[in-house]
């Protein structure tokens, strides 16, 4: 049974935003059952090929949750011949600590579902040498599937709006983590207080998400309200970094009524 079978019902609103498909559903369960079963029908549709393998990129955060419980109970989906790669990662947190990126894919996916591959950025080692590895991996084939959210400071992956580059010629950079961003895991309970989150990061840049074959964006909550209205109605700018997610030609964000203030 895949998560479309069942409690999945119609969206509040389902409107298009230039080249975005926005559907608002009533609450995060319901948003993340959506989300789940249209990567899900995605990813077998992909895999119908017997040679293909699929590369995805995914978002560690807790607004994804519900999206990746979905993803487990997706049936069907040949995980093997799945590559799979997150867009962020702190630097110089140590390796068991619980906020690390990686570790949460590992929890909440990427142990459930047995990827095939699984390529983890490393914080830990020199900033430049592992942009030009991860960059490396990232650029050997396209990248056809990715699961993102969007910041409080409307931020994609850690491209903040200080750091964010349109035209940016990297494929992983290291920055400087902007203090809305970092406000904004102590906000989710991923820190205690905001001493405690690391100030740097390795991140995606913005034409590396941009490049992906198919967008899926998951943004629900009140706390992120402020930041979708940017995203959907302002001027495309890094002043809101996510407003750039409007111009991909393949994107659906999956919201809810929180989110989107219905």
């Amino acid at each position: 049974m895949n998560v479309n079978d069942f409690d999945l019902v119609e969206p509040l609103r389902n409107h298009i935003v230039e080249h975005m498909s926005v559907q608002v559903y009533a609450d995060r369960n319901q948003m993340g059952a959506a989300a789940a079963a249209a990567v899900g029908a995605r990813l077998r549709q992909l895999l119908q090929d017997p040679e293909r393998q699929v590369r995805m990129v995914f978002a560690a955060a807790p607004s994804q949750n519900e999206l990746y419980e979905g993803l487990v109970r997706e049936q069907g989906i040949d995980w093997s011949r799945v590559c799979a790669f997150h867009m962020d990662e702190y630097m110089d947190l140590a390796d068991t600590a619980p906020q690390r990126f990686g570790g949460y894919l590992t929890e909440r996916l990427f142990s459930r579902v047995q990827p095939g591959r699984v390529e983890l950025l490393d914080g830990l080692q020199d900033a430049e040498q592992e942009c030009q590895r991860y960059g490396d991996l990232l650029r050997a084939a396209p990248i056809d599937i990715v699961c993102l959210g969007i910041g409080e400071n409307g931020h994609i992956a850690f491209n903040d709006p200080p750091v964010a580059d349109f035209e940016d010629s990297r494929i992983v950079k290291a920055v400087k983590l902007d203090e809305a961003c970092r406000r904004q895991q102590v906000n989710d309970g991923c820190f205690a207080h905001l001493e405690d989150v690391p100030a740097e990061a390795l991140t995606l840049t913005v034409p590396t998400l941009m490049a992906g074959r198919e967008l899926f964006a998951i943004v629900p909550g009140a706390s992120k309200r402020r930041a979708l209205a940017a995203a959907l109605h302002d001027p495309i700018s890094t002043a809101c970094p996510a407003t750039i997610l409007r111009t991909h030609p393949g994107i659906t964000m999956f919201t809810d009524r929180e989110a989107y203030g219905l």
